[in-house]
C-alpha cells in the first residue's frame, strides 16, 4: 500500500486567496517528500469554488517539481475533452522533462454540465472524446510521424516535442467514479486506475475493481504491476473528538460546494452519464456519520485511521491511498501536523502490504 497526497481546493477567494492556497500547498508538498510520501496529485476543475483554483494540474506540478527530487507528480486528473491533444501531450511531456521522469498522467472524463457548457463541448460525446484524447496523447508520446483522425481532431503526420523522459510514455491512470466499463478499458489497455469512493457504494466499487483486475490479468499482465489509487479526505488529530468535529465541518463545506455544481444535473440528461440525474439528490442526502462509518472519510486519531484503512484493504484488496489532508481553509499548521502524523503513525502499519483481495 503506497501512500500519497491529493490536492483538491474547495474554497472561495473570501475564504483564502489562491496565492495563499498555493503557497501552503507547496509547503505541504515539500513536507510530504521529506516524510517519504509516494506522490502528490492535483485535480482539474474550472469556474467556481469546487476545484476552480486548479484549472491546470501541470502548472502546479511544475512548481512542485522545482521543490522536490523524488516525489511522483500525478495529474488527478487531466481532462482531454477540454484541451487539444497536441497541447495536452506537449505540456505534459514538458513536465516529465522538468521533473526528470517523475510524471504520472491521470486522465478523466469530467462530469459537471457547467464545465462542458463553458467550453462549448457536447456532454453526450464525453466518453468518445475521453477515449480519443487518451489514445492521441499516448500515440504522440510513443510515436513519430503520428496521424490522428478520431472524429474530433485531424492532424499529422507530426512528431511532438519534447519527447517524454519515460518511454514509451509516462504511467497512465484512468479516473473512474462509477463506471465498470472505464475500469475494464483501463485494465485491458495496461493503464492504472484512480477512484474516489465518496459517492460510490461499496458493492459497486468492488464490481469496478474486479472488472479492472480481470481485464488486466486477461491481457497477460502481472497483477502486482497494476496500480489502483483510492482517494480519501483525511482528518487527523491526537484528540479523536477534535478530528471528527473538524472533519464534519470541512466535509459540510465540501458537500455544499459540490451541491452547487452538481445541481446542473437536475436539468441535464445524457446517455453518456446514466444515473447522474440522481447525483444532486445523493449529495443533498449526505450524512457525515454514515460516510465516516462506511470508511469513505478517514478521520480520528492515527490508530483510528489505521483501522479504517485495514478495513478498506479487506474490502478492496491491494490498493494505494491518496489523501486530501486539507481542502483549503484548514489552518496550515494543522494540515502540516496531519501530514506528519499520517506518515509517522499510519503508514508504518501498512508496510509491506499483501497483494490481492484479502
Amino acid at each position: 500500500m503506497r501512500h500519497g497526497m491529493s490536492l483538491f481546493p474547495v474554497l472561495a477567494p473570501e475564504e483564502k486567496s489562491a496565492a495563499d492556497y498555493f503557497d501552503e500547498s507547496l509547503r505541504l508538498v515539500e513536507l510530504a517528500e521529506s516524510l517519504g510520501y509516494d506522490h502528490v496529485q492535483i485535480v482539474e476543475h474550472y469556474l467556481g469554488p469546487y476545484g476552480g483554483y486548479s484549472p491546470d494540474p501541470a502548472t502546479f506540478l511544475a512548481a512542485a517539481a522545482m521543490r522536490t527530487t523524488t516525489l511522483r507528480l500525478i495529474t488527478g486528473a487531466s481532462i482531454p475533452a477540454f484541451t487539444h491533444p497536441l497541447q495536452l501531450a506537449g505540456k505534459l511531456a514538458m513536465l516529465d522533462n522538468l521533473s526528470h521522469g517523475r510524471l504520472g498522467v491521470g486522465f478523466g472524463r469530467a462530469f459537471l454540465p457547467a464545465e462542458f457548457e463553458a467550453f462549448g463541448v457536447d456532454i453526450d460525446t464525453s466518453r468518445e472524446r475521453f477515449a480519443a484524447g487518451v489514445e492521441a496523447c499516448r500515440a504522440l508520446w510513443a510515436g513519430t510521424d503520428v496521424t490522428v483522425d478520431d472524429g474530433f481532431h485531424l492532424f499529422g503526420p507530426i512528431t511532438s516535442l519534447p519527447r517524454t523522459v519515460q518511454r514509451p510514455h509516462p504511467p497512465i491512470y484512468l479516473a473512474s467514479a462509477m463506471s465498470p466499463q472505464t475500469c475494464e478499458w483501463a485494465g485491458r489497455s495496461g493503464f492504472h486506475l484512480q477512484v474516489v469512493s465518496t459517492i460510490t457504494a461499496r458493492s459497486r466499487l468492488q464490481e469496478m475493481l474486479a472488472a479492472y483486475r480481470e481485464a488486466w490479468a486477461a491481457a497477460g499482465r502481472d497483477p502486482a504491476d497494476a496500480e489502483i489509487q483510492l482517494k480519501f479526505t483525511c482528518y487527523l488529530d491526537e484528540d479523536r473528538d477534535v478530528a471528527l468535529r473538524t472533519a464534519e465541518e470541512l466535509e459540510r463545506n465540501y458537500i455544499e460546494k459540490m451541491a452547487a455544481v452538481v445541481a446542473g444535473w437536475a436539468d441535464v440528461r445524457s446517455s453518456a452519464y446514466a444515473g447522474y440525474e440522481q447525483l444532486a439528490g445523493k449529495v443533498r442526502q449526505y450524512d457525515f456519520a454514515a460516510s465516516h462509518r462506511d470508511n469513505k472519510v478517514l478521520a480520528g486519531r492515527p490508530q483510528d485511521v489505521v483501522e479504517q484503512l485495514a478495513t478498506v484493504r479487506g474490502w478492496f484488496g491491494d490498493v494505494d491511498v491518496s489523501c486530501v489532508f486539507s481542502p483549503g481553509y484548514l489552518p496550515a499548521d494543522r494540515a502540516e501536523a496531519a501530514v506528519r502524523m499520517y506518515a509517522e503513525q499510519v503508514v508504518p502499519a501498512f508496510d509491506p502490504a499483501p497483494v490481492g483481495v484479502s
